[in-house]
């Protein structure tokens, strides 16, 4: 698949909230995960590499979820072998108060499959 087949496969995937086939499709098993330096400070790991460690972390996350009351995914913006998307969340973690979250998501697709994912939130 070219970038943007992937990237109009993921914003199809996404708008149904199916992350796992987006993942199980789209990834390759040696994806990179990337998050904000910020985030070290919280225990989030700022890089994780393999697909069975971001399951394993984004699996951790969810757990931390009480409910998610609506979230959304935007049309992607293709440049050669990158798509971004802006992603957001209004959620409410266990023991606290319900907030917001939004970001900016940038991937890139080599040999059909996404190879890196970074966040900016």
């Amino acid at each position: 698949m070219t970038t943007q087949q992937v990237a109009n496969r993921y914003y199809e995937l996404a708008k149904e909230n199916k992350w796992a086939e987006i993942w199980d499709e789209l990834y390759s098993a040696d994806v990179v995960n990337r998050e904000p330096e910020h985030t070290a400070a919280m225990g989030i790991p700022t890089v994780t590499k393999g697909m069975d460690a971001i399951r394993a972390k984004s699996n951790a996350r969810r757990e931390m979820i009480e409910a998610i009351h609506a979230q959304f995914c935007s049309e992607p913006v293709v440049g050669g072998n990158f798509f971004s998307t802006a992603m957001g969340r209004d959620v409410t973690f266990k023991g606290k108060p319900r907030m917001k979250l939004d970001e900016i998501a940038v991937f890139e697709v080599k040999d059909g499959k996404i190879v890196l994912e970074q966040f900016f939130y």
